[in-house]
């Protein structure tokens, strides 16, 4: 019978997170299956990990990962998962806002045969405005972008086999686009309704910046899911662009001053200064693309670190 590892990275949350590790723990107790519940303590400042380790004493199957400042969700994710040993992990939120008793449906759909199960979450409350539009809109260009048709690329309320975890590399605040990460190593995905609930106690760590963040995530994902390989083709096509625009229009001024409809070609020189700008900048792109493909090598090769730092795990 496989193992199940639920990760919950938190900060801040000393008002929940008692009844979260009690929930959760009665859940997972109920299936009668082997478990372990991950609390990632994400730097916080109240006494979150202080409840948490009095929690210890009650749930044994309690592991609280402890990092040594504030690094993120998506870090906090990572060392939740590199900390996991179940064959299942699934992940969530750490303010109440996910319903444990529905992690039955999220291994359900495990046991059919998936390796990643997504919430989508139903019947949102979050502000209009600085949430659900930004959402809607990041959600829409991410279909567009990876080909996947989820609704809901955001939700933290997933489940993964834990084979597609060790394939997924997770930096950044890239845990909102983890399904187009596990569509690019192949994962078998599906998408299933979740309740979201009103946050009851403490406070959202969301703010109107991380909207911006969003966005800027989304432009680096579409170089990541699509040129990480091979950066040479992003560039090498901007160099196209820009030194072939500047090269065609430098022709056109010296075919006509050949066949005499110029007088001169310094007569155009506002028009031959833009050609030439173009095609340095068409040089420059090439020389980029060039350096990006020897880095992407490097990377591919050496890359071995990790983008959190643990102060101490409490539990085996």
């Amino acid at each position: 019978m496989s193992k199940i590892s639920v990760v919950i990275p938190v900060c801040n949350e000393e008002g929940v997170v008692a009844e979260l590790a009690q929930r959760v723990a009665k859940v997972l107790r109920d299936l009668k299956r082997p478990f372990e519940v991950i609390f990632v303590d994400d730097g916080s400042s109240d006494r979150t990990l202080t409840i948490l380790l009095s929690e210890k004493q009650k749930i044994p199957e309690l592991k609280i990962v402890e990092l040594s400042r504030n690094f993120g969700q998506t870090a906090a994710l990572a060392a939740g998962m590199d900390a996991s040993c179940g064959e299942v992990v699934i992940t969530m939120d750490g303010d109440l806002q996910h319903d444990p008793q529905e992690i039955p449906k999220f291994l359900e759909k495990i046991e059919q045969g998936y390796d990643l199960v997504s919430g989508r979450r139903e019947g949102r409350k979050d502000n209009l405005l600085l949430r659900r539009i930004p959402s809607k809109a990041a959600n829409t260009m991410m279909r567009w972008l990876s080909n996947i048709s989820f609704e809901d690329f955001g939700s933290t309320y997933k489940a993964y086999r834990s084979e597609v975890l060790k394939k997924l590399e997770l930096f950044g605040e890239l845990h909102r686009f983890i399904p187009a990460l596990a569509g690019r190593v192949g994962a078998r995905m599906v998408e299933i309704p979740v309740t979201v609930a009103p946050r009851v106690r403490g406070k959202s760590h969301y703010s109107l910046l991380r909207i911006f963040g969003v966005f800027e995530d989304l432009i680096f994902l579409v170089f990541y899911l699509r040129s990480l390989t091979r950066p040479i083709r992003a560039f090498g096509g901007l160099f196209f662009i820009f030194f072939g625009s500047g090269f065609v229009i430098s022709a056109v001024l010296m075919l006509l001053w050949f066949l005499g409809v110029i007088a001169a070609v310094s007569q155009h020189a506002a028009l031959l200064l833009f050609s030439v700008f173009l095609m340095v900048i068409g040089v420059q792109f090439l020389g980029i693309g060039v350096l990006a493909e020897i880095l992407s090598r490097i990377y591919h090769h050496t890359s071995k670190t990790r983008i959190y730092s643990i102060r101490k795990i409490h539990g085996s």
